[in-house]
């Protein structure tokens, strides 16, 4: 497994709490004010980084009036829409990029983006991003894949529909600049994606696969996959954020509103922190519980010489007597002294009983 990678300073990998991003996509409705205030909401939450997207309406696509630019399927929330308008609805326009990274700066965020194209990288690269994060669409990208890597900067990519073979030219194309620092996202690219569809077991597989440090890039509803995903050893967690999902956004429908955000946080934080190690017989938090154990007691005022039978003795709790498994050996036997109901049976309690040999 990869040594854990440093993104802004932020440890990431095996042994650090999940690294959760709040994805902006366009749901800034291209409102400046609202991005920010959408950035202030992420950092109220608890989160670790936000993401914007990088690119414009013709770095993505044609402005052509053509079947072939229009979203057909059906269950597309997009469904009819021509590519380039899309687009142009939702980018996040160049000229904020510096102040909203600043402002997240400011706010103790991380903050970064997704370059679509060569042009978007050397923009980023302007801006000093500390990582760049390649979508699940552009990981066939392979010119992108290595003009991001030369950066030598750590590389996040979405594995969304991608083969075994293409995941492994996409990391062979970043390992080939030389840079080592890659962590892939598990991702379903449906949108929304249903839990169904997400395969979290892949997670497990990739880990061992691809021998490096694995995530999720999630676009089902709720938080419940994302931090399912923790205890597979997910260790960075993405999902898209909107301030009121009722008011509209491009991607809306499949992103966390503020208060969900803080509890994918807390929830997430909670299922790393619960991994723990792998550990029998009883924490040590556990200790002081082992005294509510059964044991063996003396039911009723007994003299020694007395034989011992079950209606003298029974298995109850706390447990300070001889363990409940000696019952079948003491059974029989007498009672070496006087013992008061009530009394805990030990092994001085029996006439030449010795609990190791029993």
């Amino acid at each position: 497994m990869a040594e854990s990678i440093s993104i802004a300073g932020r440890l990431i990998g095996k042994g650090h709490k999940p690294f959760v991003i709040a994805e902006l996509s366009g749901n800034h409705n291209q409102d400046l004010a609202l991005a920010k205030q959408m950035i202030a909401a992420a950092a109220e939450a608890g989160v670790d980084a936000i993401k914007l997207q990088t690119y414009t309406a013709d770095s993505m696509t044609l402005a052509i009036d053509s079947d072939n630019f229009r979203i057909q399927e059906k269950d597309s929330l997009w469904y009819g829409a021509h590519l380039h308008e899309l687009y142009q609805q939702a980018f996040t326009p160049y000229e904020w990029h510096a102040e909203l990274f600043e402002y997240a700066n400011s706010l103790g965020l991380i903050a970064f983006s997704s370059p679509f194209d060569e042009d978007a990288v050397d923009f980023l690269a302007s801006l000093n991003v500390p990582c760049y994060k390649i979508a699940s669409f552009e990981l066939t990208d392979l010119p992108l894949i290595k003009k991001a890597a030369l950066t030598g900067k750590p590389i996040i990519m979405s594995t969304g529909m991608a083969s075994i073979d293409e995941i492994e030219q996409a990391l062979a194309t970043v390992y080939a600049t030389g840079n080592k620092q890659v962590i892939l996202l598990k991702c379903t690219s449906t949108y929304p994606a249903s839990p169904e569809n997400t395969h979290l077991s892949t997670i497990v597989d990739m880990q061992k696969r691809f021998g490096c440090d694995i995530g999720l890039s999630d676009h089902t509803r709720g938080v419940g996959v994302a931090v399912a995903s923790v205890a597979l050893g997910a260790c960075v967690i993405e999902k898209h954020f909107v301030l009121d999902r009722n008011a509209g956004g491009v991607d809306a429908a499949f992103s966390l509103e503020p208060q969900e955000f803080a509890d994918l946080v807390e929830n997430s934080r909670q299922a790393f922190a619960a991994m723990g190690q792998v550990t029998y017989g009883g924490s040590a938090a556990e200790e002081k519980s082992k005294y509510y154990r059964r044991s063996i007691f003396v039911t009723q005022d007994v003299k020694a010489g007395d034989v011992i039978d079950k209606h003298n003795v029974k298995i109850v709790r706390p447990a300070i007597g001889l363990a409940p498994k000696y019952l079948p050996a003491v059974l029989g036997q007498t009672f070496s002294q006087d013992l008061t109901a009530g009394s805990a049976l030990l092994a001085e309690h029996i006439v030449d009983f010795q609990a190791e040999k029993a």
